[in-house]
């Protein structure tokens, strides 16, 4: 068994008035003698206040930004959970939301990581700038984990500080005027980038959709995989395997398919496999396990997930020599410049980090901290199917999509937030697809899973 096979405030603006009440003073009785004047009436006017005026710079705003609906879907359900607290400053209030890890980083990676920073205080292990590419060891180790007989090498692949980093550095590279694809419900920031960089056309508040993107519809009826025969041609295809946030997992005849839906329209295909070491079932763990996948597609992943890396920040991007645009320049070069333009690399200490995962024991130990997730959503999992839910995911990714039909995702969610004080995720901040669902994530300390779980049979029971 191969090592991936062992495992997947708001700004709250606060203002104060200053209020002046009048104060009365009390007179005392005087007898003062004063000359005698012709009396004179003297008419007293306020003075107008003064306006404070603003400096603006003439700088435009970035009209695409302005695009963008609300915040961030994950600061927004942050922000409504502190003023839960506020309101509810006695309640224990428990976290199933925003997909943020909870367990101690295992020992014998900290160990790495401790060392690593220990020598930068001598002369022998003190280190500057070191590859914008990653340091070779680490692209070597990943290299033969992920990619061991899938022809990727280690200068395909470029380390970085996380997978959502390389998204937009993706979509640096792309520029504006590419057409694009997303699965609908997928992770936000695939189509938040995609607004930023002006790909896309207005929100259109009726269907809830940008134009200009393709929106490709994964439900329970087509088991969370597109029909691919009813989605237009896009020049990029951004496709997540475990999915974040349905939990479903690509088959490998279905990535088949993909693979030559891309060939077929000339796409590129940006694959997004952060959870893959969560896989159960016997499906891919990369898109280069397809045949003539390195000629249309590119992978992001990262070491968040796997070793509670979420504050770390390490991650990677594996750019294929035989990817390349329609005029034959291969896609790598235009990523290395990119990267070499806006990043001076991971930080070295985080990198030490990286190849203690890799190693025999750190891969042990990441599988153990992968497996307790997966107990998590197995218990959720097993609440919600004892309630009467239709339930998905839990079993190849660590989110449990929850389907509440004919109810509002942010109903749900305020709901359950008021009556059992546990956050969780609206399904439609992910898109109009994830409308009527909630994802409940399998992140949390295993008392906290377990206590969610009871208040969620006593509101739902």
């Amino acid at each position: 068994m191969s090592p991936t096979q062992l495992l997947s405030t708001s700004i709250s603006s606060s203002s104060s008035a200053f209020l002046a009440a009048p104060i009365a003073f009390k007179a005392r009785n005087q007898n003062v003698s004063i000359a005698s004047k012709t009396p004179s009436i003297c008419t007293c006017a306020a003075a107008p206040q003064e306006q404070k005026t603003v400096y603006k710079t003439q700088v435009s705003r970035n009209a695409n930004i302005a695009k963008l609906q609300a915040g961030y879907l994950f600061p927004e359900v942050a922000r409504r959970r502190n003023a839960h607290m506020l309101k509810y400053p006695d309640a224990k209030v428990i976290s199933l939301g925003i997909g943020d890890t909870t367990e101690p980083i295992p020992e014998v990676i900290t160990s790495a990581i401790a060392k690593r920073a220990e020598a930068l205080s001598t002369l022998e292990g003190y280190g500057g700038y070191g590859p914008e590419q990653g340091e070779k060891p680490l692209r070597t180790a990943i290299a033969s984990t992920f990619y061991s007989g899938l022809g990727i090498e280690e200068d395909d692949i470029f380390v970085s500080d996380g997978a959502k980093c390389d998204i937009s550095r993706l979509q640096m590279v792309f520029g504006a005027n590419v057409t694009m694809a997303v699965q609908d419900p997928s992770y936000p920031a695939y189509v938040d980038s995609s607004v930023i960089m002006g790909q896309t056309g207005q929100f259109q508040k009726d269907i809830e959709k940008y134009g200009k993107i393709e929106y490709m519809r994964c439900t329970p009826e087509n088991g969370f995989f597109p029909d691919l025969s009813k989605v237009s041609r896009t020049d990029i295809i951004f496709f997540c395997s475990p999915n974040n946030p349905t939990g479903s997992a690509a088959t490998r005849e279905q990535l088949t398919q993909l693979v030559q839906f891309a060939k077929d329209n000339g796409s590129i295909i940006v694959y997004d496999s952060a959870y893959a070491m969560y896989m159960s079932d016997d499906n891919p763990r990369s898109i280069f396990e397809i045949p003539g996948a390195k000629e249309v597609a590119l992978e992001t992943s990262s070491f968040s997930k796997y070793a509670g890396f979420t504050g770390v920040r390490l991650g990677w991007t594996v750019v294929p020599k035989q990817l390349l645009y329609s005029d034959g320049f291969p896609v790598v070069k235009d990523f290395n410049r990119v990267v070499c333009t806006s990043f001076n690399g991971a930080s070295n200490i985080c990198q030490a980090g990286g190849r203690a995962c890799l190693s025999p024991e750190g891969l042990k130990a990441m599988s153990e901290v992968i497996g307790f997730y997966k107990e998590n959503s197995n218990i959720i999992m097993d609440t919600f199917n004892s309630l009467g839910f239709n339930v998905y995911g839990g079993k190849n990714a660590p989110y449990v999509w929850v389907h509440f039909p004919g109810q509002s995702s942010w109903d749900v969610f305020s709901e359950i937030l008021e009556k059992t004080h546990v956050v969780t995720t609206p399904g439609s901040g992910f898109g109009p697809g994830g409308e009527g669902f909630v994802r409940v994530s399998a992140f949390g300390h295993r008392e906290n899973v377990l206590e969610a779980c009871r208040r969620f049979k006593q509101l739902y029971n």
